[in-house]
């Protein structure tokens, strides 16, 4: 089983050509295998989406200038999948696809919608064929899509369903796959387990980190603001949804802790993270 971290961890440590070979070494000594790239990474990316990162905690750092092909090779680390959103991969599909075959990737992942309205039936439905069509085209070129969920697909829509009961029932298993990310519908108070089971073989990828709380001694009211955690420190069923994500057939475990991190370094976090699951995979 190939065990990856996700780039969006790394912004604060690859600064430069020397501290990102540094931060590869490390993570390969700590037993993963590979990284799960994103695009607005290692490019130049906009101001919008560098502003947006940082205010999410992880910020892009300077890896779009950096020479990915080279530090990965010289690391020795795999790329699991490529990382970008649906609109990037319509209009420069044959990029993209040239992209992911440089870096000798066989998933593009869209890393869900922004600005979007998942509580819209109608909007759902046309997001599912527009993931069918980009699906198919990958699909031809010997590239799979996968979708990573976060929370906002637990949205209630007509009749009772989810948005990602209409994702799962609209898009074509042949043409697209699944990358679960078990933390946000946890996070969004879902059965993760239950969502695991129901995706069975078309989830290829498990993203997964722990949840829980660093708080220690006394509080000062009885309700702890849950964050994300290190494997095996938080409070979530890692091993039960370990277990289902295997009998799924899933092909690579992806470790995506957010901002959260021990001692407030990335680095820390993940090798802790390694030990959990060197010990099961």
């Amino acid at each position: 089983m190939k065990k990856a971290v996700q780039q969006i961890m790394l912004g604060t440590v690859t600064g430069s050509e020397a501290q990102a070979l540094q931060t590869l070494n490390k993570i390969k000594a700590a037993g993963y295998d590979g990284l799960e790239l994103n695009r607005f990474m290692i490019h130049p990316s906009s101001l919008m989406v560098r502003l947006m990162t940082r205010a999410a905690g992880m910020p892009t750092g300077n890896g779009g200038k950096l020479d990915w092909h080279a530090l990965l090779r010289e690391s020795g680390l795999s790329v699991i999948s490529l990382h970008t959103d649906l609109g990037s991969l319509e209009r420069e599909m044959d990029a993209v696809i040239a992209e992911a075959k440089s870096f000798s990737a066989d998933k593009v992942v869209i890393t869900g919608m922004y600005r979007f309205d998942y509580g819209n039936e109608t909007a759902v439905c046309q997001l599912s064929e527009r993931l069918n069509k980009a699906g198919a085209a990958l699909k031809e070129a010997g590239l799979a899509l996968l979708y990573h969920n976060h929370n906002v697909e637990l949205l209630p829509v007509k009749g009772g369903l989810r948005a990602y009961d209409i994702l799962l029932d609209e898009t074509d298993p042949d043409s697209v796959s699944f990358e679960f990310d078990s933390y946000w519908f946890t996070d969004g108070g879902a059965d993760a387990k239950g969502w695991m089971k129901r995706l069975g073989k078309r989830m290829k990828l498990w993203h997964v980190t722990d949840r829980g709380s660093r708080q220690t001694g006394p509080a000062m009211t009885p309700i702890l603001k849950a964050d994300s955690m290190e494997l095996g420190t938080g409070n979530m069923d890692l091993d039960g949804l370990r277990e289902i994500a295997v009998s799924n057939g899933m092909e690579a475990v992806v470790l995506e802790s957010h901002k959260n991190w021990i001692d407030k370094d990335p680095v820390k976090s993940l090798e802790l993270s390694a030990q959990w699951l060197q010990a099961r995979f």
